[in-house]
């Protein structure tokens, strides 16, 4: 598999909001110190049942400004995540023709919250809110939203396949970067919570109540969360950012079954080896692998098995004890994640928080302890996400070679 040569696509620092906090500085600290601030119990999706579920406490900004189809609890978040990162926008965008800008957005719930409470209102007084317009509910909200509020006239559309949405988003951006088509993409994901996709993952008994324990044989499922992560992706590169960049990625889809991954990993590793050939990196540049890491049965024994052969030996962790699982955020937030490992000069690791019992039928994977730093800076991080339906997506980030010691502070 060889791949062309290719104008670099830059990552400038990310705007996250997610249960580890809000701003790089917050989720940074919070995130090397394994701290699960915003990972609470509740019932608040799931009433008469609590459970364990990655929250943003973070004030949103009002959205009554939007035209009432784009008045969403979902598009608020993102508008909070993009104010971080609005200077740098506002500088990149300068002098660019609209046309040369895009947004590219990787969601699976939109604005299905109003959705449920507009259903619930009508249940209870037998018409439909006001404040309420079926088109909230599209997948497209976000990305048209930022093409309003930003006058971008450039590609603006969303991904929606489920928990690879944002990934394939950050893909999406450098296609568009390669093919000549933006020299400047807004693109990530984020997805709230809601009570339906509560339910859908109970329904498939597929929820811990607990803090989940990926690759434990002790686990009990997923937690779910809320997140925003978005990402200034451009064709120049940053001055006094950390020069991070997409260096590679690929694709695969199982065809297997709707809920449940292949089981020996067969895509999972399709989709990893494309993205080292596209990054022209053997499997042993990477210095740190970000799992998908759900603590579901099924998950966990295909990623051990494809983590195992491609990667033996590879400090990796998940972070979805810290962060919920995001669904169409998490891959997004996942690749700011490694973004944050590859710009931090102290060269500290995200830890992998479990309770150390190892499933017996899982192949054992070098899990990242606590505390624990790398023995070198990392200049490769990869990321994976895999979704309903045998999506398979994996990331490669790169520091620019010649970075020994990049900024504690990015």
């Amino acid at each position: 598999m060889s791949f062309e040569v290719f104008p670099p696509a830059w990552l400038y620092p990310p705007g996250l909001l997610c249960a580890l906090g809000g701003g790089l500085a917050a989720v940074r600290e919070a995130l090397f110190r394994g701290e699960r601030a915003g990972m609470r119990t509740s019932d608040a999706y799931s009433p008469g049942c609590p459970l364990a579920l990655g929250l943003v406490d973070a004030a949103l900004p009002d959205v009554g400004f939007l035209p009432v189809e784009q008045r969403s609890r979902n598009n608020a978040l993102a508008l909070a995540a993009f104010k971080l990162i609005e200077a740098d926008y506002r500088r990149l965008a300068a002098g660019l023709p609209s046309a040369r800008i895009a947004v590219v957005i990787g969601t699976s719930t939109s604005g299905m919250f109003e959705g449920e409470s507009a259903v619930r209102f009508r249940v209870e007084h037998g018409q439909w809110p006001r404040e309420f317009h079926y088109s909230q509910q599209e997948l497209g909200s976000p990305a048209r939203m930022f093409a309003n509020v930003l006058g971008v006239a450039g590609p603006a559309y969303a991904v929606s396949t489920a928990c690879t949405s944002s990934a394939k988003a950050l893909v999406s951006a450098a296609r568009l970067i390669e093919a000549d088509m933006a020299d400047l993409v807004l693109a990530g994901g984020v997805d709230t919570l809601t009570r339906f996709t509560v339910a859908g993952f109970s329904a498939l008994e597929a929820v811990s109540a607990e803090p989940c324990q990926p690759f434990s044989g002790n686990r009990k499922g997923i937690n779910i969360g809320e997140a925003a992560a978005l990402f200034l992706v451009s064709r120049a590169p940053p001055g006094d950012a950390p020069r991070i960049r997409l260096a590679g990625w690929g694709e695969s889809s199982d065809g297997y079954h709707i809920s449940s991954p292949e089981p020996t990993g067969t895509g999972a590793k399709l989709a990893i080896r494309a993205a080292l050939a596209r990054a022209r990196l053997p499997a042993a540049a990477i210095g740190y692998v970000n799992l998908h890491g759900t603590a579901t049965r099924q998950n966990d024994a295909m990623e051990s098995r494809a983590m195992a052969e491609c990667f033996p030996g590879t400090p990796m962790s998940s972070t979805k004890p810290l962060t919920g699982h995001t669904l169409g955020a998490a891959g997004a937030l996942e690749a700011a994640i490694c973004w944050l490992t590859l710009a931090d000069g102290e060269r500290r690791l995200p830890p992998h928080l479990w309770d150390g019992v190892a499933d017996p039928g899982d192949p054992p994977l070098r899990l990242v302890s606590p505390g624990e730093r790398a023995a070198a800076p990392v200049q490769y991080a990869l990321s994976t996400s895999f979704a309903f339906g045998g999506s398979n997506t994996a990331l490669i980030l790169a520091r620019e070679s010649g970075q020994d010691e990049p900024s504690s502070e990015p």
